[in-house]
């Protein structure tokens, strides 16, 4: 196989579902991280030792390892946007007939809290209905007021476009998500949005990455020419999606009178095409073996060593 080809395989595989990925960078999650030397650096969770890696044989199933960062965003809900942190989410790719992913053990998705504009204010006062009223008058405190939320999984991403992650204006992916709201006076169970009823993000590239590759030996020191892996460097994209709905909140308390006080106040539920999110320039990075025909059957158990070879 010519190097043209494999850097081809290797791309055709994984890099249009590495830009999809891009599109969950508000989304949070917790998990450990391995420091890594060298080019492995930016794979810090990647799953590696899951069963579903290891199992990839290099000849009909390959594995990689796929990571998104972004500093920056904005995500509008209804009346109100909040200014996103940063973002990093990994994982593997498992790539055949299909291309899948594999979550790292905690989530794969890990991203600073936001914070809400305002507060409980913000999100509930003024009301006339007298248990909000009762606590609107306790909000003086910033500790009472601060509303921190979270973006959460609510499902399984579906609706893969691989050709649309190489270019522009085309949705990637639908990704179901929730918005985790946590404050003291909502019950811990407040989201915007559920498992049952989610926000269905459906983003796309506002403009195309630059693609750059780069070979790098197992423990991860770079090795241009006889590298056994594989680094696709993916940078400077911008993503949006300005068609999703918002539902309402649910699980806040108050036998649904928070639910009914977080809706009025910031406009929800608010129907597709009064919300958007925009995630500034981010970095994708997809790594792999460089010809993982060349490790048949046992590429993923070889990904796996190469990787554990690295850490430091």
């Amino acid at each position: 196989m010519s190097p043209s080809r494999k850097r081809a395989r290797l791309a055709a595989a994984g890099v249009a579902t590495t830009l999809a990925t891009l599109t969950t960078l508000v989304t949070a999650g917790s998990a450990s991280a391995t420091t890594l030397n060298g080019s492995w650096a930016p794979f810090s969770r990647c799953p590696v030792d899951d069963p579903s890696m290891l199992a990839a044989d290099g000849a009909n199933v390959t594995d990689t390892c796929l990571t998104t960062h972004a500093s920056s965003g904005t995500i509008k809900l209804g009346n109100t946007t909040a200014t996103t942190g940063v973002t990093d989410m990994q994982f593997g790719v498992l790539s055949g007939s299909t291309a899948s992913l594999v979550s790292p053990s905690g989530g794969g998705l890990v991203a600073d809290p936001v914070k809400i504009p305002g507060g409980l204010l913000g999100l509930m006062c003024p009301s006339k209905v007298p248990v909000i009223t009762q606590i609107c008058q306790q909000l003086t405190d910033n500790t009472l007021n601060n509303v921190i939320a979270t973006v959460q999984p609510a499902g399984k991403p579906s609706d893969f476009d691989l050709s649309a992650g190489l270019g522009s204006g085309k949705p990637i992916l639908t990704l179901p998500v929730k918005i985790h709201l946590q404050n003291p006076f909502l019950a811990s169970t407040c989201t915007i949005g559920s498992d049952s009823n989610p926000i269905l993000l459906k983003p796309k590239n506002v403009t195309a990455p630059d693609t750059s590759f780069a070979r790098f030996d197992g423990n991860g020191t770079p090795d241009p020419d006889n590298g056994d892996l594989l680094r696709i460097d993916l940078t400077g994209a911008s993503v949006s999606d300005d068609s999703f709905a918002v539902p309402g909140a649910t699980g806040c308390g108050g036998l649904g009178l928070l639910d009914a006080a977080v809706d009025l106040k910031t406009g929800l539920p608010s129907a597709a095409g009064k919300n958007k999110l925009v995630l500034n320039s981010a970095s994708t990075y997809l790594g792999g073996l460089y010809d993982p025909s060349s490790f048949a059957p046992t590429s993923g158990r070889k990904m796996s060593a190469f990787w554990h070879s690295a850490a430091h």
